[in-house]
């Protein structure tokens, strides 16, 4: 079996899900490859990118790269497969990365399977797991042919740094006519206050069990002094209490950090797709039969209006 990984980056800055895919990859495979597509900023992050796992890494720099386009990555990576033979290729969710995908089943002829939490190795093939039904279960999928794509949900791997040193081979730049047709006029980068939730290593979550919009600074101040940033569930977003880029859950972000905390967070289904890979989960919330108890690390029954102001007043005077 021949492995290649998508690595996507932003900036100077390898993004956390392929990593973690890229950990994967080496679990199932000896030696696995990665590719990177960018301008002249991605030859230094190949070094980075063996760090991770990878015995050999493909470059392609270029300036007409440098604009996060999905039919130039296509190109790059229909040549990187052919010419190195590779039958399975894997990413990590993301807007870029969906497109990328799709675009190189359908260059490829290739079967691609998405959304996948988990792949095995089972009699020299790969079969996938895939949620289904608001991910009550687990459903194997597989592919008919070679090269596999998949698609695996952010988050569903941990980055693993294993300290190599990659092979770096440069890539020839050849792109179609019909891929220099899209061009992007403008980016506008929203600033971040601190660490996104999908590279945060705390998170605290605020759920309806705060009571209220004026109750999230709870939430906030406990994020605050644990070095963490602050999610929120649908049921809070969809009340107006927080916005849609705090998301956690099957329609909003997908995290696994070192620590989650979930203040008045039940624990349904919905919610629980885009957290449960986080590290330790340590769960607050005054009934005794939340859903989120079945899964948390540390439960803690009780009024977290008295016991979150407590535990920020301790954390305090510990750091102190």
């Amino acid at each position: 079996m021949s492995t290649l990984v998508f690595v996507e980056h932003h900036g100077d800055e390898l993004s956390k899900g392929p990593l973690g895919v890229l950990a994967k990859a080496c679990e199932l495979d000896t030696e696995v490859a990665a590719v990177i597509v960018g301008g002249t900023e991605v030859k230094a992050l190949a070094a980075e990118v063996g760090r991770f796992g990878a015995a050999t890494v493909h470059v392609a720099e270029d300036d007409a790269l440098s604009p996060p386009l999905p039919q130039p990555r296509v190109d790059v990576l229909a040549k990187v497969v052919r010419d190195g033979g590779y039958d399975t290729v894997l990413f990590s969710n993301s807007v870029l990365a969906a497109d990328v995908a799709g675009g190189l089943a359908a260059r490829l002829d290739a079967g691609l399977n998405w959304d996948l939490t988990d792949i095995v190795a089972s009699g020299g093939d790969l079969i996938g797991k895939r949620p289904a039904l608001s991910d009550s279960v687990l459903v194997d999928v597989g592919w008919r042919s070679t090269p596999r794509i998949a698609l695996c949900r952010a988050g569903s791997f941990q980055a693993d740094e294993r300290g190599g040193q990659a092979k770096v081979l440069d890539v020839s730049v050849e792109l179609e006519n019909h891929s220099k047709a899209a061009k992007i006029v403008d980016q506008v980068i929203q600033p971040e206050g601190g660490p996104s939730l999908e590279n945060a290593e705390v998170i605290v979550t605020g759920g309806m069990g705060l009571g209220g919009p004026e109750n999230f600074s709870l939430a906030e101040e406990l994020a605050d002094v644990l070095g963490g940033v602050v999610g929120a569930t649908r049921a809070v977003v969809y009340a107006g209490w927080s916005p849609h880029s705090a998301q956690i859950g099957q329609t909003g972000k997908t995290v696994s950090p070192k620590l989650y905390v979930a203040l008045g967070v039940s624990g349904a289904v919905q919610h629980k797709v885009g957290m449960q890979n986080s590290e330790t989960i340590v769960a607050i919330n005054k009934d005794p039969r939340a859903p989120i108890f079945d899964f948390c690390d540390l439960a803690v029954v009780g009024d977290l209006h008295a016991i979150v102001p407590k535990l920020v007043e301790l954390l305090r005077l510990r750091k102190a």
